[in-house]
């Protein structure tokens, strides 16, 4: 459905050349939600942007429904730009018109009859949740509605792809909640194809099929939602995952960490568990096998992808055959990653 081909974007600041997006190719599957993390400046909004041609690419291809929209002229770009929808982190409204007023706008732009505008507009109140808001003001609405008005404006033109930058960010957590499991529904129902710019993990976790993610204009990662919780491959995908799952520094423990094992010392680790592995009982398993003792540091519980996954932080205590034994045989239960020894 999109597919970015050696995407690049320079931008000139005070003289200087800025690559703002860096050789990026990416492909985002039909019907999918597609999730694009990074922190501040990685280019995100740029590369989102770069979908619609709102930015034009300095270098690559931008492959829309089998169409590079870099080889189009401007009034065919105008064209199959009405197949893409777009939501801001601001709304956008337009303070002197109601609810159903901003949302028709595209369609009053495109110079549809009343009657098309309200076939098209009344559907999209429901789907919403603003049938009851259709003649109020923006100035009437709280934050949440507002996105929702912002949301069915996009959908108005009946777009098979919806680009999201940073839709959630200014939104507070019960509200963010709300709109991601509205914006799932829209995937489900109409099939259209999202893609997410987003800086906050719990978006990924909630809603996203696939994530890739952008360190400096440069995409260092990309893969399944679950894939990438479960194997992080790079440092910054670490962060990003430890931050999602809360996990926390063990400071009394790292100030003793060392490297390689000593004699007597105790291995740390971090154990990861996937759907129905979650409910197992593997420790008191290993535990009677193996005749060691876990101490638990810290343990999460997550919904990602639909799918439970679970984090474990424990130190495992034994004499070094045992020690060796309850690694082995975790390890043919579920990712099992030493962190550090201590003594």
């Amino acid at each position: 459905m999109i597919e970015l081909k050696q995407v690049s974007k320079t931008f000139s600041s005070d003289g200087e050349l800025v690559n703002a997006l860096d050789n990026v190719s990416l492909t985002v599957p039909e019907g999918t939600v597609y999730g694009v993390i990074g922190a501040s400046g990685a280019g995100k909004s740029t590369l989102i942007r770069c979908v619609n041609l709102l930015e034009r690419p300095t270098s690559g291809a931008v492959i829309v429904d089998g169409q590079d929209l870099t080889r189009l002229c401007e009034q065919a770009l105008r064209r199959t730009r009405h197949n893409m929808g777009m939501i801001f982190q601001h709304f956008n409204l337009l303070s002197s018109r109601t609810v159903f007023e901003n949302i028709a706008l595209p369609l009053v732009l495109a110079g549809q009859s009343k009657t098309a505008i309200e076939a098209a507009v009344a559907p999209l109140l429901e789907l919403t949740g603003l049938a009851d808001k259709r003649n109020r003001y923006p100035a009437q609405l709280s934050g949440g509605q507002k996105q929702r008005v912002a949301i069915a404006r996009a959908l108005a033109s009946q777009p098979r792809v919806l680009l999201c930058d940073e839709a959630t960010s200014a939104l507070d957590p019960q509200t963010t909640r709300s709109i991601l499991a509205l914006l799932k529904a829209i995937n489900r129902q109409l099939n259209i194809t999202i893609l997410m710019i987003t800086h906050e993990m719990d978006v990924v976790k909630a809603i996203c099929d696939r994530v890739a993610i952008l360190d400096g204009g440069r995409l260092i990662e990309e893969n399944s939602v679950e894939a990438f919780f479960v194997s992080p491959q790079t440092a910054l995908a670490q962060e990003f995952v430890r931050s999602a799952i809360h996990e926390k520094p063990v400071a009394d423990i790292e100030k003793h960490f060392q490297p390689q094992q000593t004699p007597g010392s105790r291995p740390v680790v971090r154990m990861t568990f996937v759907g129905d592995s979650a409910n197992d009982p593997f420790l008191t398993r290993a535990a009677r096998a193996c005749d060691v003792d876990f101490v638990v540091l810290q343990a999460d519980l997550e919904t990602v992808a639909g799918k439970r996954l679970g984090f474990l932080m424990v130190e495992i205590m034994g004499d070094d055959a045992a020690i060796e034994s309850a690694l082995d045989y975790l390890s043919t239960q579920l990712k099992v990653e030493v962190l550090g020894y201590v003594s």
